[in-house]
């Protein structure tokens, strides 16, 4: 039997102030470095999770809501969702404040999957993560069907062998 460890030991805060070499040209955060800051909260999260080197598998879509001001302070939230063999998936929350407004907005959320390695840079087994509040449930019971979703979309899995895609739709 796997190791479990609750899906809350692998929550992070990470904060970040928006500083000019952040910002493009109309003084808003880059994606780019977005989508760095993101990859290091998942990657914390996820070692966390299972005490292990990790690196990034996958990501799936970055929708960018909101423009992060310079200036602003970005707080990312983190936690994996569901482990599977050696691979975890992380779910991030971002946010940005303006702190002399009094503001703040949800600007982004994602998904990152990473894997566990060992020393050598194979895979390695996690611990089952295990969901304790209604919302680390929601998260857990839906991450199988976006599991699946990733592997058709990277052909790493037949349309046909997704069962939880085909119930999601109803296919027969």
């Amino acid at each position: 039997m796997r190791k479990q460890k609750p899906v809350a030991d692998s929550f992070v805060i990470m904060t970040e102030l928006v500083l000019p070499n952040d910002t493009n040209t109309l003084n808003n955060l880059m994606g780019g470095r977005m989508m760095h800051f993101m990859d290091i909260a998942a990657a914390i999260a996820a070692q966390k999770h299972s005490n292990r080197i990790v690196v990034t598998a996958s990501v799936d879509n970055v929708s960018f809501r909101d423009s992060i001001q310079l200036g602003n302070v970005v707080t990312l939230q983190a936690q994996v969702t569901r482990a599977f063999s050696s691979s975890m998936e992380v779910h991030i929350d971002v946010w940005a404040e303006d702190i002399p407004s009094g503001t703040k907005l949800k600007t982004n959320e994602a998904f990152f999957t990473f894997v566990a390695v060992d020393q050598s840079g194979r895979p390695i087994d996690v611990p089952e993560a295990v969901p304790e509040t209604e919302a680390e449930i929601r998260l857990y019971e839906g991450a199988l069907r976006r599991r699946q979703l990733r592997l058709v979309l990277a052909g790493r899995m037949q349309p046909a062998e997704a069962q939880e895609l085909k119930a999601l739709f109803d296919l027969k």
